[in-house]
């Protein structure tokens, strides 16, 4: 499609000034592709969506359990397509063009997506994802800009972040943003609540460089809208409803 730019391998895409590893890649989406799946989001029932302070969310298939297991059911169409088949077709190095992000993963695909929706002004505290996943997150920005705000730990051993985040990262609209490995296990990320992000720049952003347009951020600040983000993991845990009880066809699928 006319608006969408993609690097030969994921590798082109590395942010160099974190730690290992994130990929940036601004145009991953159409504005058509946004268009669509914005319009299904915001199609769904208010039963779908999760409230709370800051946010609201759905989640696809559905939530995980107790024990962080996902209860096996696929994507629908509209959410997978096109996200995860573009996703996976891009090789992570030029070399090797079969290996995907995904492919040390233990179901070589996303297979659940969370969908939150940010107003003006909201955020999320820092946070790790956690050990449900496979340490790897893909995730693609809609309607607005935000800022991802990075937290190294402090090094006493507590776990603790530090105040003040080390490294910000500008999303743009329709943008991909991958995290992984060591940035994934000991780094926490959050989105400061405020309605205009400022030091939109060079120095101020580490993704800088890899922005599709610069030129929206003139003057160094912009002002947000809502944002919706699409963020695709793979569970470790995924438990078979058919295989887990007996009176569900006999264990069949």
């Amino acid at each position: 499609m006319e608006d969408i730019t993609l690097p030969a391998a994921i590798a082109e895409a590395a942010i160099p000034l974190l730690p290992e590893t994130a990929y940036y890649i601004p145009h991953f989406v159409s504005s058509a592709e946004e268009k669509i799946i914005l319009d299904k989001i915001n199609s769904a029932p208010l039963p779908t969506w999760r409230h709370l302070s800051h946010r609201r969310l759905q989640t696809f298939p559905s939530p995980l359990t107790p024990q962080n297991t996902l209860l096996a059911s696929p994507l629908p169409a509209w959410l997978s397509e096109p996200a995860i088949p573009r996703l996976l077709s891009l090789p992570l190095v030029a070399e090797a063009d079969y290996v995907n992000i995904f492919s040390d993963s233990p179901h070589k695909t996303p297979n659940h997506v969370l969908i939150n929706e940010y107003s003006r002004g909201q955020g999320i505290f820092p946070h790790e994802d956690g050990s449900a996943y496979h340490p790897v997150v893909a995730t693609v920005s809609l309607g607005s800009h935000i800022v991802l705000d990075i937290y190294a730990k402090k090094d006493d051993g507590s776990g603790e972040r530090e105040a003040e985040p080390r490294w910000r990262i500008l999303q743009e609209p329709r943008s991909l943003l991958i995290t992984a490995g060591e940035l994934y296990r000991n780094h926490l990320h959050g989105i400061a609540e405020t309605e205009v992000d400022e030091d939109l720049n060079e120095k101020g952003v580490v993704n800088w460089n890899l922005l599709g347009r610069k030129e929206d951020f003139e003057g160094g600040k912009r002002r947000r809208g809502t944002r919706v983000s699409l963020t695709f993991r793979d569970v470790l845990k995924v438990k078979n409803l058919g295989k887990g009880f007996g009176f569900l066809g006999n264990g069949r699928r």
